[in-house]
């Protein structure tokens, strides 16, 4: 065998080990295990949540807020609603107080100018958390959606794992084409950076949260400083889950078909600019992990499919790697009811991502760290 063919065997082999090893890990990151389901809406009528505080930051979200609120109103009796609007232009506060009405007791706080150093969900947060009187908080986006019952299932979680942090991934909007194609695997990656099962366990190597749907005792808030303790964080779920396990507390993570997102992706251009936002973050701004992560993806992703066109060794480690790359990416496609042959598609969906993480990288060699509803965090 030459050695330009043993180079072509070489690299398809490489592609093929990386998700056989990610097939075969002890945590198996890829199954989508950690689940937490809504109880049967008829065991949710008489249900007392005088406990809970769902606390809401929201900027222009008027296109949203009202199935959102409308939503909460269906999950029990005596929850309370913080509305934390942060100085929206769209009317968000008006249509919060019109959805809200009678069925819901709503608190609309009046969002502050930015403090210097936060981030403006935390800052509105913040805000927020000043005004929550009762022993747990649900952190809500002003987007996400719960099921009946929702709020339930995650209380029952909490008591059964003793977590002080219990968070689910919302399910993102998957209706158009790019939705179909990006979406899930962007759930797939992020279970990849933090598998569920290393990060639900009680020590302190894995941290995640999935900031949309968190549930947190006021007092593990308060023993970490508040959101004061992670004011400039741009992923600032998984930094809130780190700084509660910090502090000695468990943390629980998972996916639910409970809350939903309906914020729409409906473009190339929308999702690129929600991952690219955040994803030089991800890497710690190192150009080594950026270089790193290229190295690992372009071995992922192309090389199975470079080998096929190569000789017979590398085919045959080729088409291994593509399918056990289709087997892992399975199960997400199956929890989201979609069509098994997006697996398909995971390499052109690495390669976007790839790009996307460029792009976020090159912005913030530019001075433009990330950029989110009207502001700018520049490199500090």
């Amino acid at each position: 065998m030459s050695g330009t063919m043993m180079l072509w065997s070489g690299f398809a082999a490489a592609g093929a080990a990386i998700w056989l090893c990610i097939l075969v890990l002890p945590w198996q990151p890829w199954r989508v295990r950690e689940r937490l389901e809504p109880e049967t809406a008829d065991e949710v009528g008489e249900i007392g949540l005088d406990d809970v505080t769902v606390l809401i930051p929201a900027r222009d979200e008027a296109a949203v807020i009202g199935d959102t609120l409308e939503a909460l109103g269906h999950q029990g009796r005596g929850l309370r609603v913080i509305l934390v609007d942060d100085r929206s232009s769209d009317g968000t506060a008006e249509v919060a107080r019109r959805a809200a009405a009678e069925s819901l007791p709503l608190a609309v706080c009046a969002g502050t100018p930015l403090a210097e150093g936060w981030t403006g969900k935390l800052w509105a947060l913040e805000q927020g958390r000043r005004h929550v009187e009762t022993p747990l908080i649900l952190l809500l986006d002003a987007d996400i959606t719960l099921r009946p019952g929702m709020v339930r299932a995650l209380l029952a979680r909490r008591a059964e794992s003793g977590a002080a942090l219990v968070s689910v991934m919302a399910s993102l909007r998957m209706q158009k084409g790019w939705e179909r194609l990006l979406l899930p695997a962007f759930i797939f990656f992020f279970r990849l950076l933090y598998p569920f099962h290393l990060a639900n366990k009680p020590n302190r190597w894995v941290a995640a949260a999935a900031g949309g749907c968190v549930l947190m005792e006021a007092s593990a808030l308060d023993r970490i400083g508040g959101f004061g303790a992670i004011r400039g964080a741009l992923i600032d779920d998984c930094a809130l889950a780190r700084a509660v396990k910090d502090a000695g507390f468990r943390t629980w993570i998972g996916v639910t078909s409970g809350a939903a997102s309906h914020r729409a992706y409906p473009t190339l251009g929308a999702v690129w600019q929600m991952v690219a936002r955040t994803a030089y973050t991800q890497l710690r701004y190192s150009p080594a992990l950026l270089l790193l992560c290229t190295l690992l993806m372009a071995l992922s992703f192309w090389a199975p499919i470079a080998g096929l066109a190569g000789p017979p060794a590398a085919q045959i480690a080729a088409a291994a790697g593509l399918l056990v790359m289709a087997v892992c990416y399975l199960p997400t496609l199956l929890y989201y009811r979609l069509s098994p042959a997006w697996a398909l598609a995971l390499p052109l969906i690495g390669t976007l991502y790839l790009a996307m993480t460029w792009h976020s990288a090159m912005r913030d060699w530019g001075g433009r760290r990330s950029e989110w509803k009207g502001r700018v965090y520049g490199r500090e």
